[in-house]
């Protein structure tokens, strides 16, 4: 059956795939440099340091673009590297997996990064090459990014799942909240403890986030203070976690968003990796809107040892020019389809609500004009066709709140289990800095 409970969710990871001219990392053309030093050991691979200078010269723009000054050179290069390090790591159990990402696929991103600006194609690449950015550069980094949020789409956002009994408890204890708060923007400053910490390391770092807590109310600025003083990921960005819907916000600080005035800074709050200052930036308020549906019918077929993914595919294709051509898409799902709960109604699924499907179908079923069909394409389940027969915006706020239930705390669960992911990808490697070996 196709239909089950996970939905799409966009990462908001500092690594995930930001296809946008405002926030894509993209790299700027730097000098040679006289000795390319080794800057870190990541496995079987190095970071040298142009890699790094070339880095820090995209990071230090941005950081001056949202007002947040620059820490110490040393604190600027450590983060640095310590980012570059995660993207060398997740490069490498990309490759290991199989995942690549082909030319298609990346001339269609870019093709969509020039129309989203306003550009075609060739005014995007006369634009970057203007401000002093390669094409080749932005075009490699945007792969990359692709590879990354696609690898974390398998390794972690595609395994989680949330249950009716999850969303019914959401409902009963927090449900007030998507309405009264939709969306908070969040800030973080993270003074971090190492594995096993001794007594002493707790109370310094407790007295640090004690310290920092006091100069932050006393007026300072948070996005300077998290540059210059907060060991997590989102420092260089001022500490800034961006956007949450309310039941997305971490659990560890999830009962103050509620809670908390706009501009207001949490007490330091303890987590097992160190002690956290959260500032409520920003609050969002709404109803739940309409919710759009889908209704569409479907042919699946599933690959075993007789039928390839060649076999499932080239199957479909036939499928689909005998519809073109005036076939009925009900009798040959019924005749064809491997999923037989909907193949006895002709392929029918009924209307389906945004994250009712898998990312793959929905992204195929949304794509296609009203009876059109699509081409054939491969999810968890095998391989489809689908056609729209009737789209609507449904108000029924009873479904546009489970939605909303399910999407934040599958957001809540991608976020941690990200985390998390990444901690160990870092933990199971070999990493050696070498910053301070440089000549």
């Amino acid at each position: 059956m196709v239909i089950n409970r996970t939905s799409r969710l966009l990462r908001r990871a500092s690594l995930g795939v930001c296809l946008t001219l405002s926030c894509s990392a993209v790299f700027a053309q730097t000098g040679t440099q006289p000795l390319d030093a080794i800057v870190a050991v990541v496995n079987d691979d190095v970071v040298v340091r142009s890699e790094l200078n070339k880095e820090i010269s995209l990071v230090i723009p941005q950081m001056q673009q949202s007002g947040t000054p620059p820490p110490p050179q040393a604190q600027l290069e450590k983060q640095v590297l310590d980012r570059l390090i995660l993207k060398r790591l997740q490069r490498q159990r990309a490759k290991e997996l199989g995942i690549e990402v082909d030319d298609a696929t990346l001339t269609e991103a870019m093709t969509n990064i020039a129309s989203r600006n306003g550009l075609s194609l060739e005014a995007l690449q006369a634009t970057l090459e203007a401000g002093g950015i390669r094409f080749a550069d932005f075009r490699e980094d945007t792969r990359a990014q692709i590879l990354t949020s696609r690898l974390q789409s398998q390794e972690v956002i595609n395994k989680i799942q949330v249950n009716d009994r999850e969303i019914d408890r959401f409902l009963a204890r927090e449900s007030s909240s998507l309405i009264e708060r939709e969306q908070v923007r969040l800030q973080h400053i993270l003074i971090a403890l190492p594995d096993d910490p001794t007594p002493e390391q707790v109370r310094t770092a407790e007295a640090k986030a004690k310290r920092l807590l006091a100069q932050l109310r006393g007026g300072a600025d948070f996005s300077a203070v998290a540059a210059r003083e907060s060991d997590g990921s989102n420092a260089l960005e001022g500490g800034d976690l961006g956007w949450f819907e309310m039941g997305a916000v971490p659990a560890l600080v999830a009962e103050q968003a509620m809670t908390l005035a706009e501009g207001a800074i949490t007490e330091p709050l303890r987590s097992p990796s160190g002690f956290h200052l959260i500032k409520l930036r920003e609050i969002k308020g709404a109803d739940p809107q309409n919710v759009p549906q889908t209704r569409a019918r479907h042919i699946l077929i599933r690959t075993n040892e007789v039928v390839s993914d060649d076999d499932a595919k080239q199957r479909l294709a036939i499928l689909r020019e005998r519809i073109i051509s005036g076939d009925d898409f009900g009798t040959l799902a019924r005749a064809h389809s491997d999923d037989t709960g909907s193949a006895l109604k002709g392929g029918e699924l009924g209307w389906v609500n945004p994250g009712d499907t898998v990312p793959e179908f929905e992204t195929a079923m949304n794509e296609q004009p009203i009876n059109g069909v699509s081409a054939p394409f491969k999810s968890s389940f095998g391989w489809h066709i689908v056609q729209p027969l009737e789209r609507r915006s449904q108000d029924t706020s009873g479904d546009a709140m489970r939605i909303k239930a399910r999407e934040a705390l599958q957001r809540r669960k991608a976020e941690e289990a990200t985390e998390e992911w990444l901690r160990q990808l870092r933990d199971q490697a070999y990493v050696e800095i070498r910053l301070d070996r440089e000549p």
